[in-house]
Parts: C-alpha cells; structure tokens; sequence
C-alpha cells in the first residue's frame, strides 16, 4: 500500500505529490491523459505567467468571494513563493510592465520538465493514461488500456481540474462520481471567458484586432485594459477580468479614451462647424484608431451627434452572454469550501483531499490561478501527510 495516491497531474496535484513526498510518505501521481500538465503546457502557449509582483493584500483581493477562505492557504505559498518555486527549479523569472510574472524563456514546458524529474528523483511513482472511476471498497477504480485497475494507498488527493478545456483532461465528470457520494458540488460557470457578439457585416474585417489602452467597467469592477474582437464576440485579458460581474448581468460600458476628459473633448468639438458630420466628429474630436472607431460605430448607431463625444467614455457594449464553458480559461464551482476542513480534506471522506481548479473558487488570469493551484496543491499535501504522520 502506497501512502499518497494523487489522482491528475497539474500544478496542483504535482505540488501536493511533492510536499508529501518532502515529508517521507511514498506517494503515486496518476493521471488519465498520456502526459502530464497539458493545460499547463497550453497556458504557457502565449508566455507562462507565474504570478504577480505585488503586495500581498493586493493579491489576495484577486480571488473575490473566496479571499477569506484562501487566506491561510496562499499565505502558506503566496506570490513570492511562486517565484521561489520556479528559480528552485532552474528558471530565470523577470517581472513585466504589468507586474506579471513570467520564465525568461516564456514557456511552461522546461519548467515542466525539470519538475517531473525532481519528482522522479524523490521516488515519485507516475502511471499515465489511468482515467479514475471513482472507489470500490474504499480502493481507487481506474480504467486503463488493460482493463480495471485498484488503487490501494492510505490517503488521497484528488487534484482534477475545472469543467473547460477537456480534451486537456478537464472535463469536470469527476463531478459526478463525487455527488453520487452525496459530497456537496457547487454547478460549474465559466470563468475568465470571451462573450458572445452578433456582429454586423461591418466587423468582418477587424475580426482579430486588439482594442487597446481603454477601460473597461462592469458593476463594481474598473480597469484599465484592452481587448481582442474575435469573430465570435470579445475576449483578451480585459474581458476576463471583467467575466465575472459580466456573467453576474453587470452591463459592460467601455471607454474608448481613458487618458482624456470630457473638457478636452468638448473643446476639440467646438472647433468644428456647426454642421460638422458625425464621421468627421469622429475623426476630428475622439481621434480614434481603426479597431475603436469599428467598435465605436457598431454600438453607437442611431445616437444624436451632440451625445458622441460622451458615449465614447462609456460605450455600452450588446452582448448575448458568456461563451460555452468548454472555452473558458478557468471554471468557477466545483467542490465548496462546506465540504472541506482547513486541509482540503473531504469532511464525509476521511483521508480523501481535494485541490486546484476543481475547488469552488475563481480569480482572473495574471499569475492568481496558477499559484492558487500550487498554494491549494501545497495545503493538501500537507493535510495528506498529517493525516497520517501526526
């Protein structure tokens, strides 16, 4: 009997494997797929951002209604621990204008490697392409090529995943197996996603164009930021930020100008003729690029001209709501912190953890999910180990 079996092989999962074995126990990583972290191998795709470089209080915040919760938990692996991880492991890290966090070489899959052979050095056990059935007499069910296999170790961590993306691995049908054992699951919601746009044939030819340097404002939330227009609506990293209280029904307004007021505007405009026509107001007065005036046009047609200039500080975008889960970078829902005890531990289920995206918790892209799952990772490992050492 192995002490630790970590079913699913991210961040988190990896982590917890990792502080188990730190402390002694034998520990097993099994995952359904044929190679391990593939979700982490795809965000790292456009540059792997790690984490953020600010202050605590200012990080914590980023997790939203699950901050109290998590509190205890990041301040155990908070953002710097992130970086120290990361150089432990051989990588350069620098700190970008944003105060993102990211390897030097951008990319996931060194760091990926190196880990894994750490692993590996430390005894770790890898079986790959073992999909999990959930238990039978209380030993761990896993289909693989050769049939059933059994699972038999004296604890578990159950590191899954969100419900998007699932030709990665995440697909969330864990889910099930755990309701059927009348464990609490809060339903999933897309997280960190794109909306859906009905365009107009005028759009066709900006598909793919960032909107940059604008604000973004929906309900309580307001950044500076910018967006991408996809042929399926918008997306980029300002729309993820502002996925949230959008999914909420918090409108989206935009301002397409955040850097000058309304006095600078009004004073170009009363330079123009009196009859000055609504495509040289544009023009002439909000002076915009390609990408804002196409976005500009599409959401403010059939305005009276003298309300140009203050609909481009708070242009109200249409929309038809979020994109299908399956697209999302990240899922809210999952298993709610009732269920759990300060260690991740299945309160029904003694000795049975559970951590990463698969926890009902959310946080938008910039470094707070990769080290939310690696700080829940670390917790659950050392709830395993102290299920049994102490």
């Amino acid at each position: 009997m192995i002490d630790l079996c970590v079913i699913g092989a991210g961040p988190a999962g990896l982590m917890a494997a990792e502080t188990a074995v730190d402390r002694g126990l034998s520990v097993l990583i099994i995952d359904a797929k044929p190679s391990f972290g593939r979700k982490f191998l795809m965000a790292g795709k456009s540059g792997l951002n790690l984490t953020k470089n600010e202050p605590f209080e200012n990080f914590l915040r980023s997790y939203n209604d699950a901050t109290e919760w998590l509190s205890p938990i990041i301040k155990e692996f908070d953002n710097q621990s992130a970086i120290n991880w990361a150089q432990n492991l051989g990588q350069t890290i620098f700190t970008g204008s944003s105060n993102r966090v990211f390897p030097t070489n951008m990319k996931a899959s060194p760091l990926l490697r190196a880990w894994l052979i750490r692993l590996s050095d430390k005894g770790v056990k890898f079986n790959q392409g073992w999909r999990w059935l959930g238990w039978e007499n209380e030993d761990a069910v896993f289909q693989t090529s050769g049939g059933k296999k059994f699972i038999k170790s004296r604890t578990t961590v159950l590191a899954l995943g969100g419900a998007s993306w699932s030709r990665l691995g995440s697909d969330g049908e864990w889910a099930n197996i755990l309701a059927d054992q009348d464990i609490p699951i809060t339903p999933f919601k897309p997280s960190n996603m794109g909306f859906s746009v009905n365009w107009s044939k005028h759009m066709l030819p900006h598909f793919g164009s960032p909107i940059k340097s604008i604000r973004l404002t929906s309900g309580s939330f307001s950044s500076l930021g910018e967006c991408v227009i996809s042929s399926k609506g918008l997306e980029g990293s300002g729309i993820y930020a502002a996925s949230k209280s959008m999914r909420e029904g918090n409108p989206l307004m935009l301002d397409l100008l955040p850097d000058l007021d309304l006095r600078t505007l009004i004073s170009r405009f009363e330079k123009l003729p009196k009859k000055a026509s609504r495509s040289t107001i544009v023009r002439k007065v909000l002076r915009l690029d390609k990408a804002k005036t196409a976005i500009f046009n599409e959401f403010s047609q059939g305005a009276q001209l003298k309300n140009i200039i203050t609909i481009a500080k708070a242009l109200l975008i249409s929309h038809l709501g979020p994109r299908p889960i399956e697209e999302a970078i990240s899922t809210a829902g999952g298993v709610p912190r009732l269920a759990l005890n300060n260690q991740l531990m299945l309160k029904s289920k003694p000795g049975i953890f559970c951590a990463g995206e698969m926890l009902d918790w959310e946080a938008p892209t910039g470094g707070y999910l990769i080290t939310g799952c690696l700080a829940t990772g670390k917790c659950a490992g050392s709830g395993a180990s102290d299920f049994i050492l102490l």
